[in-house]
């Protein structure tokens, strides 16, 4: 039996191996693992040309059409996860090229959100910075109890905060296209309209997904509205933010402070101009990276390719 030829794209921390076991699928597979990010390679058509199968790693490298026509050899794709906008799902069914996902947990993207507002909101980072440089007590910090937190997008990941919210004293208010006041009252949190998400929120934190209605929702005109001495976080999708409205904002002091894991462009570029804004933590798309989301991720690559092997395949989403 020919054994097919499968890449895993976009394993950064060079992890495939220590969540999946690959060996026992060694002689029916020829494993390749990219460990540098190739989405933006002008010969990536050329690169994965010759493998049956691909295993994409979240939004990293994009699979559209264009390049999905290039590539006539694959037979089967499988994202982490059950869902990723940047997989042209229609350009894979045209071609019937089965369609997997795998499990996920949730949980540890909603904790990044919390770390980040803890670590804003209270000045840690540049505390922690000062200890290293031989400093002593320069800011003075603020507590959440009693203040408000906005929530853009009361999902799954937006009820995770508002109960992390809540356990500190803070008040949770809500707003997102799809939100209703109904819906808000089964988590005690206050349903509101757009204008007053911004205006009334100390700490906004963004958990809707990335479409056309919220691509570059949040502009200057939105954090106009908000408090000088407030703070945005977002660890859902870049563009939702206007990139360059919210570095302007940070640097003349439109909002005090932000958080971000999430950018327009990513890997997010060495010169970038973030990285030289003044009043932002960057972290590089964690929100999802942990022990128990990669082991569900790289073993459901690993199962769905089992599946496939023996002509039934699982987690099917086309």
């Amino acid at each position: 039996m020919k054994k097919i030829k499968v890449a895993v794209l976009d394993d950064y921390q060079n992890v495939a191996h220590h969540f999946a076991n690959w060996e026992t699928l060694s002689d029916k597979i020829e494993l390749k693992v990219f460990n540098e990010y190739i989405g933006d390679d002008p010969y990536l058509s050329e690169k994965l040309f010759d493998y049956d199968v691909l295993c994409l790693m979240r939004e990293r490298t994009p699979l559209p059409e264009e390049l999905i026509n290039k590539l006539p050899n694959i037979k089967l794709v499988i994202t982490s996860g059950m869902w990723n906008a940047s997989i042209d799902a229609n350009a894979l069914k045209k071609r019937n090229i089965i369609y997997c996902g795998t499990d996920t947990k949730i949980h540890s993207t909603a904790e990044l959100a919390w770390v980040l507002i803890m670590n804003s909101w209270r000045g840690l980072q540049t505390e922690i910075e000062n200890m290293k440089n031989g400093k002593w007590q320069t800011t003075v910090g603020k507590s959440l109890k009693g203040n408000t937190l906005g929530i853009f997008g009361l999902g799954k990941q937006g009820k995770q905060v508002a109960n992390f919210a809540k356990a500190f004293g803070m008040n949770v208010i809500a707003w997102s296209h799809n939100l209703n006041e109904e819906e808000c009252k089964k988590m005690s949190v206050k349903y509101v309209k757009s204008s007053d998400l911004f205006k009334m929120s100390d700490i906004l934190t963004i958990h809707t997904r990335l479409s056309d209605r919220t691509r570059g929702y949040i502009d200057k005109d939105k954090l106009r509205l908000m408090k000088k001495n407030s703070i945005i976080i977002n660890t859902s999708r870049g563009p939702i933010i206007k990139e360059q409205d919210l570095v302007k904002a940070l640097n003349d002091g439109t909002i005090s402070f932000a958080a971000l894991d999430v950018y327009d462009q990513e890997p997010l570029p060495k010169d970038h101009t973030l990285r030289r804004t003044k009043n932002l933590i960057l972290t590089p798309h964690i929100g999802y990276v942990s022990e128990e989301v990669y082991e569900k991720f790289f073993t459901g690559y690993f199962k769905a390719i089992e599946a496939y092997l023996r002509g039934n395949p699982v987690n099917k989403i086309n």
